[in-house]
């Protein structure tokens, strides 16, 4: 595209639209950069008097913070350099030693005046003490030769900054001119209220900055928020109140809920621990075999061997059966939830903030109300886990069922399929790959709370865990750890099945 092109009445009246001030001026630097190949530098005077406020005016939020958070650091060392009491701190530490060898002395002469043995070594302590407040003193004095330094540190970085906000602003603001060109709703102009915040951020932070750092004592409620300690109290007690009100009050439906989560417990012990194990280790050898092909079963069959040698076999099939507990409680739950999430964006609305505060809420948070309201034992530790290993099942699971192709769907229903056959023989089997997916993920996921499951008596391989890092038994922790990880790459493999080739 040409100059002249560029530089017509149309292309003027949008860039006036566009700039608001100034529109001759870039309408002729765009043109200019729009003929350059390449990086186009353009200089562009005000950005560069201006620096990161000429960026926030004109919306450029991106190289705004960048600039906005290197020019706070340039102009704190400068702050520092001509403000700040360098070797302050070394200068008081000189005097309250030299003090304390001047009363040292004194006593030292006092006790050699009197002949007393101990005055030679009073004299030699007094002697050190004076040599070290010298050498605090000579330390003030280095820290304070450091401040003309600081000063042109910070100068050169402001001059450096602005000189790139100078060069690069004007291709800068060209690039957002061409997305505004398809977008109009993108900020654009000089409003008032973006040039003022522009203006006010630079303006407050810069003077608390300098403030801050370059004052040997600012005050209090610059170094710390002033917080409201009694209220956090008071919620508190509010919470504990409310907490074991609610644990006393549904402390029957509590117990229901363990209960069940303990017969399905129960019943996996029975298949993977009670059992013994060479039947179980045939089984899981067969099902890798069929599910998942030969070389994952060789893979199984030497994970398991390490997990018998090493001793690790019962607590290995008592973590699965801890893990396999608590992923059949998030595949039971999660899938619907997932397909029901994937049917109503409304209902995915809803759910999605809890999903995101279940996984990023940190594990250990999620025993404390656990442990109020189940106690401890391996049920509570299921219901940690299932907390932290459900929301994958369930995205996913969304995920898939939302990616359903909509003419598919139609086609079925155009055919007379019922919502009941949409959704078994059309939805699943083409979101199966997601949810095959989220039930890997839960599967892992569930696996990595085993250790702090353990913390709240869950046992299994994360006590061995658990005990290796209290007592700092190096060896002890990598077998384990390893036992884990065995247990997982096998779960994994078998779930995934064969890999279509």
């Amino acid at each position: 595209m040409t100059a002249a092109a560029l530089t017509d009445d149309g292309f003027a009246a949008l860039v006036a639209q566009f700039a608001e001030r100034n529109g001759p001026y870039y309408t002729r630097v765009f043109a200019r950069i729009a003929e350059t190949r390449g990086l186009a530098i353009v200089f562009n005077l005000w950005a560069a008097i201006l620096g990161p406020v000429w960026l926030g005016c004109r919306a450029l939020w991106g190289a705004f913070w960048m600039a906005f958070v290197m020019e706070m650091l340039a102009v704190v060392l400068v702050g520092i350099g001509l403000f700040g009491d360098l070797g302050g701190n070394a200068i008081l530490r000189a005097d309250r030693l030299a003090q304390q060898a001047a009363e040292r002395m004194t006593a030292a002469e006092a006790a050699l005046a009197a002949g007393d043995t101990l005055g030679e070594s009073m004299k030699r302590s007094a002697e050190a003490i004076a040599a070290a407040a010298a050498k605090a003193r000579d330390q003030a004095g280095a820290e304070r030769a450091k401040a003309p330094v600081l000063v042109l540190s910070g100068v050169l970085l402001i001059a450096a900054l602005h000189g790139a906000c100078g060069a690069f602003a004007s291709a800068l603001l060209a690039r957002r001119f061409r997305k505004w060109r398809g977008n109009r709703d993108l900020a654009h102009g000089l409003p008032v209220l973006r040039v003022a915040l522009s203006v006010l951020l630079p303006a407050v932070c810069f003077p608390l900055a300098i403030y801050r750092f370059a004052t040997p004592a600012p005050p209090a409620w610059l170094q710390e928020f002033p917080a409201a300690t009694d209220l956090r109290n008071q919620i508190s007690r509010s919470i504990d109140a409310g907490v074991a009100g609610l644990a006393d009050s549904l402390s029957a439906m509590f117990a229901g809920i363990t209960s069940a989560i303990n017969a399905l417990l129960n019943l996996m012990e029975i298949g993977l621990v009670v059992t013994p194990w060479p039947i179980v280790m045939i089984a899981i050898l067969a099902i890798a075999w069929q599910v998942a092909g030969r070389r994952v079963a060789i893979f199984s069959a030497a994970a398991l061997a390490y997990l018998a040698i090493l001793g690790f076999w019962e607590k290995s099939m008592a973590t699965v059966a801890l893990l396999g507990t608590a992923a059949a409680l998030c595949v039971l739950i999660g899938i619907p939830v997932g397909v029901w999430c994937g049917r109503s964006p409304r209902a995915y609305a809803m759910i999605r903030p809890v999903l995101d505060f279940m996984q990023t809420m940190p594990a250990f948070v999620y025993l404390i109300p656990v442990i109020a309201f189940f106690g401890i034992g391996k049920p509570p530790g299921i219901i940690a886990t299932l907390v932290f290993g459900m929301p994958p099942v369930i995205r996913l699971t969304a995920l898939g069922i939302a990616s359903v192709p909509e003419p598919v769907r139609e086609a079925a229903t155009a055919f007379g399929a019922s919502r009941r056959f949409l959704l078994f023989k059309v939805d699943i089997p083409l979101a199966m790959p997601s949810i095959m997916t989220g039930v890997n993920q839960t599967l892992l996921m569930c696996l990595s709370m085993v250790v702090i499951a353990s913390l709240i008596g869950a046992k299994g391989l994360g006590e061995d865990v658990l005990s290796a890092l209290q007592y700092a038994a190096v060896g002890q922790g990598i077998l384990a750890g390893l036992a884990i990880l065995m247990c997982a790459v096998v779960l994994d493999r078998i779930v995934q099945g064969r890999n279509p080739s």
